[in-house]
């Protein structure tokens, strides 16, 4: 279910998370989409070779994953993405079991603003992208 919280209604500190294993199917829809066919993500015989020593997913697909917890949970239908500052720590492996979370960290009252920290790590709880949206909540 898409939730539609009223801008007025979010509080600072408020969280939302979604998790979700990532696997070669998730890797090749993404590259198919994106156009993204980097041979670290698709390629296994480049890929050994690389200092992964394995393919990796994309760094995107990941961050994706805010976007659909931004427009479907905090604070849901009606937001539009703005900015989004990343910064890719750790490589996302097939298998790896990602939980991304959102955080508000402020409210600016006159442009219907909010400020979210975002923060993806694995099953073991490496952080694999830490960041900051800007979004608007219509």
């Amino acid at each position: 279910m898409i939730q539609d919280i009223a801008f007025a209604e979010v509080k600072v500190g408020e969280t939302a998370s979604m998790t979700k294993t990532i696997s070669e199917h998730d890797i090749y829809t993404y590259a198919g989409l994106t156009g993204d066919f980097n041979p670290i993500h698709v390629n296994s015989e480049f890929a050994k070779q690389s200092s992964f020593g394995e393919r990796i997913a994309h760094g995107l697909l990941v961050a994706g994953l805010f976007s659909a917890i931004i427009g479907t949970r905090l604070p849901g239908a009606n937001t539009v993405y703005l900015k989004q500052e990343l910064k890719f720590k750790n490589p996302v492996k097939i298998g790896d079991t990602v939980t991304a979370r959102v955080e508000v960290l402020e409210k600016i009252e006159r442009a219907n603003w909010l400020i979210m920290r975002t923060l993806a790590t694995n099953q073991n709880g490496v952080v694999l992208l830490d960041g900051k949206a800007t979004i608007m909540k219509k």
